[in-house]
Formats: structure tokens, C-alpha cells, sequence
């Protein structure tokens, strides 16, 4: 059985984030027709970089993970040095040895599972990258040659205009985009990536039939409706301003509706008596919180893949989304199955018309899942990665 690897800075169980699940995911059933290694750090908390997991080596789900030690937690001082930088950005001034700091400021710095990789990349049929914006993948992917598969995961954010990202995005021998939009963006700032071959392919959903959602409520003390938030609380993910619209919403309209937060706490979490923080859930109340929810919101703009939206969709759940994001919007208009907003205004409009429009509110739902049904299914989704892994990798074991 041909041996590849997928790269990904934080790998596990206890990891939440959207790209980590799509990792996991996609490592799990590509196990079924290949031998798959993870190649990761030992980190959990993405904000640090500290290692967690003790062992080197480890199964999970049929998959092999080699972990390897963070040389160096993320800089206190990353922050105030990404701001400086994007300053000279935006003023059109770049510099590649700032950005080779800025990437082993962000991390994760790993150069033990760099070396290898460089040791034995010869050794797997195809590396697989996910996202662009990482040391593992900076340093890595110009290592893989022609063996290298790039699942960048790109966002229309001022990181793209990098010097350093028009040669990144030159190296792979292949491009895996999760959207169309996220393609078109790709090749718009890229130019020059245009001859490599791509296939632009979602996620398949697997989700449970049955949940349990009257003992999810009576946990929490829900016995009316809620809008659902899944993910860290963070201002990267625009919470803070998810929890002020909100706000304004009950001050404004007097609605019963509850505000649940359902992910680790990193940013402040205003009091009050709507706003309930649930911290991070196992999956299983995971997808009892969504099955309840009256919507799931994603309050990010600069969101590029979301399981949660999948997830929801695939549960019958229409969704509520930055409108500022075009990948989360073009969900919303492909499957008719969601709202968008991009002011308060929006939100508030958006929000009553799920709450006051029953009819079409039962429509939304069964557009949701049909288009989860359509346009995300396993089966499909690995033919395809297996065509491109083979296209890398033609020789035969």
C-alpha cells in the first residue's frame, strides 16, 4: 500500500479548529485505500505552541501521527511584529528575510519534523500541506518537490500579499482549493501558479442520524430557542462583535432568543443573561447543541473553510454568516440554505426573518441538507483526491 503524508501543525481528538478537523478527516478516510503518516507538532494550544502530547509516535483512527517538539513557543512580541509588518505592506514595501522571521515568529517552529521530511520524503508516494499560512509549510512544501500536494486554504487577507507566498505558490505539483472562490482568489493574486493542476473539492459530513437534544437542553438550561456560535471564542473569529450585535439584538427587539458559545473561552465574554459559554464540547454534545440550535452562526469575514457550517447544513440547521467572507457567502447563495449579513442592520433583519418566517424558515433547512447531499459526499470526494495522489505519485508499489 503507497505511504503518503499530510503535514498540519496540530493533529488530535482534542483539537477543534476547522482546518485541524478537516486534517483529521481527510487523513481518516484516505487511510482507507492508502498508508497515511501525519506529520505534526505536539502542540495543542495554537496561541502557545507549548507541547502536549508526550508520545512521539501514535495511532489514531487508523492513522499513523508522528509528533515532533515545538523548538520555540510562539513570540510574545508576534503581535506588535505582525502589525509593524503589515504597516510596510500596505505602504507596498516587503522583505523576505522579515517574512522568514515572521513565519518562525508565528510558528509552529519545528525543525526536527523539517529535517524529516528533507530525511525521508522519498519514502511517501505524496505530501499533502494544508494552509498557507504556517512555518511547517513554508519550510517544508519547497522540500516535497514534485510529490507535494497544497491544500493552502487561502483567505482574502493582507497575509497574501507576501513576497514570499509567489515563489510558495509555484512549488507544489499540485492544488487542492476547497471552494471556487477560494480558486479564483488564488489565481488572481497568484498568476503565475496558473499551470498547475488543481481540483476544487469540499469535505464529505459525517454526522450522527440521532442526537439527543432534550438532554443537551436540560443540561444547559435551554428551553427555548438559541442561536449557536461553535469555535474558539476569539476576536480573530470576530466574537467580540458576534456578542455585540447580539446584545443590541435583545436591547432592540425584547427577544427570548439565547446566545450560545460553544468553544474555549480566549477572549473577554461580556455578562449577561442571554450569553451562555459552554466552553469546548465533546462531538457528541457538539452536534446535540447544532441539532437544537435555531441557526449556527459564523461571525467570521476572513473565514475560509468552516466544518461547522457543513455540519450544520448536514444536520438541517441553516446558518448565519459574515457576509464578508465570499466562500461563507457563496455557501449561503449556492444552497440557499443560509443568511448572510455584513452590518448590524443585516444581522438583525436576518435574524428576525428566521424567527418570524416558519414556512420558509422549514425550506431553508431541507435546502441546507440537500446541499450538503449533493455536493459533499465521501465516496466522490476520494475518488477525486485518489485521481490527484495517483497524478503525483504514478508509480505503482
Amino acid at each position: 500500500m503507497k505511504r503518503i503524508a499530510l503535514v498540519h501543525p496540530r493533529y488530535g481528538l482534542e483539537i477543534s479548529g476547522g482546518s485541524e478537523t478537516y486534517a483529521r478527516k481527510i487523513a481518516e478516510h484516505l487511510a482507507n485505500r492508502y498508508e497515511v503518516e501525519v506529520l505534526t507538532t505536539k502542540a495543542v494550544d495554537s496561541a502557545t505552541w507549548k507541547d502536549w502530547y508526550v508520545r512521539d509516535v501514535e495511532m489514531i483512527r487508523g492513522v499513523t501521527v508522528r509528533r515532533f517538539s515545538v523548538q520555540q513557543m510562539r513570540a510574545r512580541d508576534f503581535q506588535a511584529f505582525d502589525e509593524a509588518y503589515l504597516a510596510e505592506l500596505a505602504q507596498g514595501r516587503s522583505n523576505l528575510v522579515t517574512e522568514k522571521e515572521w513565519f518562525e515568529k508565528h510558528g509552529p517552529y519545528a525543525p526536527a519534523l523539517i529535517r524529516y521530511l528533507q530525511r525521508y520524503r522519498e519514502t511517501y508516494g505524496a505530501i499533502l500541506f494544508l494552509s498557507d499560512a504556517n512555518y511547517l509549510t513554508y519550510a517544508g512544501l519547497p522540500l516535497a518537490g514534485n510529490r507535494a500536494i497544497f491544500i493552502p486554504m487561502a483567505q482574502d487577507t493582507p497575509f497574501l500579499r507576501f513576497s514570499t507566498l509567489e515563489s510558495l505558490y509555484q512549488k507544489p505539483r499540485a492544488f487542492v482549493f476547497l471552494s471556487e472562490e477560494e480558486r479564483l482568489l488564488v489565481r488572481r493574486q497568484f498568476p503565475l501558479s496558473e499551470p498547475i493542476p488543481c481540483a476544487v473539492m469540499g469535505l464529505g459530513m459525517d454526522v450522527p442520524r440521532q442526537v439527543d437534544t432534550g438532554t443537551f437542553r436540560r443540561q444547559y438550561g435551554l428551553d427555548g430557542e438559541y442561536l449557536l456560535y461553535v469555535g474558539q471564542v476569539d476576536e480573530k473569529k470576530e466574537c467580540p462583535m458576534l456578542m455585540r450585535y447580539f446584545m443590541e439584538f435583545q436591547k432592540r427587539t425584547g427577544s427570548k432568543l439565547k446566545l450560545v458559545l460553544a468553544g474555549k473561552k480566549i477572549c473577554r465574554i461580556p455578562e449577561h443573561p442571554d450569553i451562555l459559554a459552554l466552553g469546548f464540547l465533546p462531538e457528541n454534545e457538539k452536534f446535540s447543541a447544532i441539532a437544537g440550535a435555531k441557526a449556527v452562526v459564523i461571525p467570521s469575514r476572513q473565514m475560509g473553510v468552516s466544518m461547522t457550517l457543513l455540519e450544520s447544513m448536514a444536520m438541517s440547521v441553516p446558518v448565519l454568516v459574515n457576509g464578508g467572507s465570499p466562500v461563507l457567502q457563496g455557501h449561503c447563495k449556492k444552497s440557499n440554505g443560509g443568511l448572510f449579513y455584513q452590518s448590524y442592520f443585516e444581522f438583525e433583519g436576518a435574524l428576525q426573518y428566521l424567527m418570524q418566517h416558519p414556512v420558509e424558515y422549514m425550506q431553508l433547512c431541507a435546502n441546507a441538507r440537500a446541499y450538503i447531499t449533493a455536493y459533499y459526499d465521501w465516496e466522490s470526494i476520494m475518488q477525486r483526491f485518489q485521481q490527484i495522489i495517483e497524478w503525483v505519485s504514478p508509480e505503482k508499489d
